[in-house]
């Protein structure tokens, strides 16, 4: 470690606020999902509470450990933060199912009086219908993703530290309503057919190919704030943009790929429990889980 990374690392200090609350979101969730195991051993497996577990922890890798120190020094820093706030943490909470176990981790209070209500409410359905629609999930993530990328836009944000914790925000934000046709966790329905999420995942890699692009073959620092910061890592800051435009690039391509190949598998394997032929395994199988299982209250 470099003297000045050495000198980042110990002006951190751990954000109370944020640990307090995603450890929070953690036990309400183990609290829900224990619950409905011993209720209902069969509606949600084990990998959920893990996936879960695991996308929360990558929230607080990307702001809330020393890796957030070091994203005003370093532009490829910053990507893995974004990376993981709106490509990793987003789908593995989804998977999760996160939306039951939360309320069933909830005092009854709470759900009964509150949460119960604005959930049930006609204008929180409507407005949920909207914003899960694929077609505005995708134009929110790309808006997100290309305009928090502008280089004023940028620097504004490295500057003002409400204007950064809001990029983040917006890019955790973008990531869920980005991934939730994707995933479709219980109790939503789809809204589009199966087979168009593939086209739908790919279409997603093109505003990042394109701010990618521009990164690597740009012959100047898009970002000026990066120009004085030091040099943690030993990068020259047009070798450190060049790097984090590989990084996205590559990362993006990668997990887009992947879901995307699942899905186009699930779409051309058997349907038909009579066949005999396997049935290839599907992340979108809690509706199915559900819909085999007992009718229940919330509380």
């Amino acid at each position: 470690m470099t003297a000045n990374a050495e000198a980042v690392f110990q002006s951190w200090s751990a954000p109370l606020g944020l640990d307090v609350a995603l450890c929070l979101t953690v036990l309400i969730y183990a609290r829900g999902w224990f619950r409905l195991r011993a209720s209902f051993p069969q509606l949600h497996g084990a990998w959920r509470l893990v996936t879960f577990i695991t996308g929360i922890s990558a929230v607080w890798i990307a702001i809330g450990s020393p890796l957030d120190a070091f994203d005003e020094f370093s532009l490829s820093v910053h990507m893995i933060q974004h990376l993981l706030l709106m490509a990793i943490a987003p789908p593995l909470i989804l998977l999760g199912a996160p939306e039951l176990p939360l309320l069933r981790g909830l005092p009854r209070k709470v759900v009964r009086g509150v949460a119960s209500p604005f959930l049930r409410s006609n204008s929180v359905k409507r407005l949920g219908h909207f914003l899960t629609n694929p077609a505005f999930a995708w134009i929110a993530a790309a808006f997100a993703l290309i305009g928090w990328h502008i280089p004023a836009a940028f620097d504004l944000a490295l500057q003002w530290p409400w204007l950064h914790k809001l990029e983040h925000a917006t890019f955790f934000a973008a990531g869920l309503l980005f991934w939730w046709p994707v995933i479709q966790p219980w109790p939503s329905t789809a809204q589009w057919l199966r087979w168009s999420i593939p086209l739908y995942l790919f279409c997603a890699t093109l505003p990042c190919d394109v701010l990618s692009g521009f990164l690597a073959f740009c012959d100047r620092v898009v970002y000026p704030s990066y120009l004085s910061a030091p040099r943690i890592f030993g990068l020259t800051p047009l070798a450190d943009q060049q790097s984090a435009a590989a990084l996205m690039w590559f990362s993006v391509t990668i997990i887009y790929l992947v879901p995307a190949a699942i899905i186009t598998i699930q779409i051309l394997s058997p349907h038909d429990p009579q066949s005999g032929r396997t049935v290839a395994p599907t992340s979108h199988t809690l509706a199915t889980e559900q819909a085999q299982t007992p009718k229940f209250e919330i509380i």
